[in-house]
């Protein structure tokens, strides 16, 4: 990485980048605070066509350390998101990733009423249908979809167990190791039902008489226990292009104090070099970027609690 492009979450931290990424002072940046009475009840045009996708375990394919996250890098094959704010068009996984903090009360980038959790996992699409390649989708407004994942210190994760497992093998930046247990992306989502590995539907809009449909019938698995909000921004970290749709899920999962603590050691400098003891000991924590004004933009709901 050049000098010109250098950034952090300590010296060159989120208050800086807009000096070497002007994107990030722009009007629809991301993350935002989740102000529950400024939300927009929009059941109606977002149940129309229920959000709805599909994540083989075998499309994870490398777990790498960029030096301020992990984060897990997939081949995208038969990955699918579509439905919901995205209507038609159909996105495929490009990676997924995570943001925590120095303790379990914060870490999140979203907050909810001021309110941060303990960590925030973001999975990363691009929009298919219009776009031929990631990197063109991430320069338009409508190129990428985010979906994003809460974390509440609780009971061990299974899923996240298997990156917990692996990161001692990238415990320093810009190390890479291949994935050879599979990884299911889907079991990652705060989604209870359905089968591992196959389509599913979020569509707690519905009535409850019109959900039951016998799977024989329907290739979806509806549920009736989530909701998400959703709003127009950006990626969290530079360079901070304003093309994200973002899906937030209301529902939380749960990972443990002991998962958390393997994140924080992973190193933000490559093995041989000097630690930068200066910079929190040099470990990876506090990788979040604060809240931004939401400004005059939507922020509608699907769902409730």
């Amino acid at each position: 990485m050049s000098s010109k492009d250098e950034w952090d979450y300590f010296r060159n931290g989120p208050s800086t980048w807009v000096t070497k990424f002007p994107m990030a002072a722009g009007s629809r940046q991301s993350p935002v605070n989740i102000e529950t009475k400024r939300v927009e009840s929009d059941h109606e045009a977002l149940s129309s066509k229920p959000l709805r996708w599909k994540y083989p375990a075998t499309a994870s394919r490398k777990l790498v350390n960029p030096g301020y996250c992990w984060r897990v890098d997939t081949d995208g094959e038969g990955t699918f998101l579509s439905g919901g704010p995205l209507m038609d068009d159909v996105y495929k996984l490009e990676q997924y990733h995570c943001h925590w903090g120095c303790s379990d009360s914060r870490g999140s980038e979203h907050t909810v009423d001021g309110q941060a959790f303990a960590g925030e996992l973001h999975l990363v699409h691009w929009n298919t249908s219009k776009y031929k390649t990631f990197a063109e989708a991430a320069k338009a407004s409508d190129g990428l979809a985010v979906l994003g994942v809460f974390l509440k210190v609780g009971k061990t994760h299974e899923e996240m167990d298997k990156i917990a497992r692996l990161l001692p093998y990238v415990s320093h930046k810009d190390e890479v190791v291949g994935i050879t247990e599979p990884i299911d992306p889907g079991k990652l989502l705060p989604v209870r039902g359905g089968r591992a590995g196959t389509q599913r539907c979020v569509n707690p809009c519905m009535r409850w008489a019109d959900r039951i449909i016998p799977r024989h019938e329907n290739k979806w698995d509806f549920q009736d226990d989530n909701g998400y909000w959703t709003y127009l921004g950006s990626l969290t970290t530079p360079p901070c292009n304003e093309s994200v749709t973002w899906i937030l899920f209301k529902k939380y999962i749960e990972v443990s104090h002991h998962q958390l603590n393997i994140f924080r050691n992973l190193r933000k400098f490559p093995r041989g070099e000097e630690c930068p003891c200066h910079e929190n000991h040099g470990v990876v924590i506090n990788n979040f970027r604060p809240p931004l004004p939401l400004g005059n933009r939507v922020l509608r709901e699907c769902g409730s609690f």
